[in-house]
């Protein structure tokens, strides 16, 4: 019955045995459920791995079953914790195949890549850019991993955004989470929305990317610097994943207009994100930008995740994070 947790049939009986009869060692869990005391071991030995018995205080040397309510809910969240992240894996290597493939298609000729248009500079790309809205049809999907706007950009953008909502043109953009703090953004995606839009927040995003149609889309050549220029790809293959990049974000996005849930061990998306790249290593810099949040800011979020964890280093937090099931173990 509890397969799917990680228990074989003998785990579970032995498991369930050692509830029932705390008292009885190898021996006697064996014969009672007869079989060797060899498989008894074994069985302790998966349950151990899982957190599901631990050493006892009474009997030393022996094991105790740790009772379902606490134990079955930490390998849960272990479980929630690793099946997040293997959809985080996912998402980054389409992120990080988009990424490539626009980075290299900005060093090739346009006459070798028949499905590829390169745009140099910001003014080219704002042209292109203004051309291409006018000629959309139907759907436009856009990640703007800014954070907040700034104003001059929000004006700047209304007019045309305004235009494709006005003709039926289906829009839908994600957002970090982030741009909830800032008045102005939130206006902006507020008057898009009583147009028809749709708009939703994530605590991080992969890289900017606006596609249209399903049938082109415009990414930057460089992520760290989206002023050196854009690449326009139409290629079927790649249209394919980055569509497959923005259905997957979406669906876990949250709409503007909700409240960000926690998670079964009450982060946030921005904790859960922040602890990540700190058990990864990364600078309250990176993640600052990450999240697109400020330098202060990150830091706060990075200590705070400390403290919760009683870690006096990220090294510890990491680790502590790991054995509390608020990160997958095979980091």
């Amino acid at each position: 019955m509890l397969e799917t947790l990680g228990l074989d049939g003998t785990a579970e009986s032995v498991y369930r045995l050692m509830l029932r009869c705390p008292g009885d060692d190898e021996e006697r869990l064996g014969s009672r459920l007869g079989i060797r005391v060899e498989s008894v071991r074994t069985a302790q030995e998966r349950l151990a791995r899982l957190g599901l018995v631990q050493d006892s205080y009474e009997h030393p040397g022996r094991l105790r079953a740790v009772s379902p309510d606490l134990g079955l809910e930490s390998l849960l969240a272990r479980q929630s914790a690793e099946l997040a992240a293997h959809q985080h894996r996912i998402e980054m290597s389409r992120a990080a195949a988009a990424k490539l493939i626009s980075e290299y298609a900005g060093q090739e000729a346009d006459a070798a890549n028949p499905g590829v248009e390169q745009l140099v500079g910001l003014d080219a790309v704002r042209e292109r850019l203004a051309s291409l809205q006018r000629d959309i049809r139907q759907e436009v999907l856009s990640f703007a991993p800014d954070g907040a706007q700034t104003e001059d950009a929000l004006r700047s953008s209304r007019p045309l955004n305004e235009q494709l909502l006005r003709r039926g043109v289906r829009m839908r953009t994600v957002y970090l989470d982030s741009m909830r703090n800032s008045a102005a953004t939130v206006a902006h995606a507020d008057f898009l929305t009583e147009l028809g839009a749709e708009v939703r927040t994530v605590a991080a995003l992969p890289t900017r990317m606006l596609i249209a149609d399903r049938e082109l889309a415009l990414l930057p050549v460089d992520s760290e610097d989206t002023s050196a220029g854009a690449v326009i790809l139409t290629g079927r293959g790649t249209l394919t994943a980055l569509c497959a990049l923005f259905d997957s974000i979406w669906e876990m996005a949250a709409p503007l207009g909700t409240v960000r849930r926690r998670d079964v061990n009450g982060l946030s998306g921005q904790e859960a994100t922040a602890l990540r790249l700190l058990a990864e290593g990364h600078t309250d810099e990176a993640i600052a930008k990450r999240l697109g949040v400020s330098h202060r800011t990150a830091r706060r979020i990075a200590t705070q995740l400390m403290e919760r964890l009683g870690a006096r280093s990220r090294f510890e937090a990491g680790v502590r994070a790991v054995q509390n099931g608020w990160l997958p173990r095979d980091r």
